[in-house]
């Protein structure tokens, strides 16, 4: 899912006009960190954790755990919280057209702020209050998406 997302950065910074190049590179940037970080996080549990795990190491929970607190989780946390956030917020810039356009930046906007609240839980040391912020990154961005995917459908470009 990672490329995917980057791939709909790359496509909302070409779609962006001059004067919203600087917002959608912004996020384009926040949305390729997003992908390196989750997709080296999972990499990193799905290949090494079990065998550090069974070779005794006595904090691999402290590690690789996806119950807090943890060092995978917290990393979950920076990448989806913060900077998915912050590529929603700058990519929201980029849509003022019509009335769609309006949905979309609203949507993301909401998918930003959602997202960015998510991080209350991370001194209240409450994962449950942390459900706000997958309300934003992925409740939200599952109708954002599929409107980017109608925005830019209705303004390709036919081959020549």
């Amino acid at each position: 899912m990672a490329p995917a997302m980057v791939v709909v950065m790359v496509a909302v910074h070409a779609y962006a006009t001059s004067n919203a190049k600087a917002y959608s590179c912004t996020a384009l940037a926040c949305m390729i960190v997003v992908a390196t970080i989750t997709s080296s996080l999972h990499f990193v549990i799905l290949t090494v954790s079990r065998d550090i795990e069974a070779a005794g190491f006595p904090y691999a929970s402290l590690l690789f755990s996806f119950e807090w607190p943890s060092v995978v989780y917290a990393l979950d946390i920076l990448a989806w919280d913060v900077f998915f956030a912050l590529s929603m917020l700058f990519a929201a810039s980029v849509f003022r057209r019509d009335r769609l356009e309006t949905v979309v930046r609203t949507l993301m906007i909401a998918s930003g702020v959602l997202s960015l609240a998510g991080l209350i839980g991370v001194p209240l040391a409450d994962m449950s209050i942390r459900n706000i912020g997958i309300l934003g990154y992925v409740g939200v961005s599952l109708v954002v998406f599929p409107l980017l995917g109608i925005i830019f459908w209705r303004t390709r470009e036919e081959p020549e």
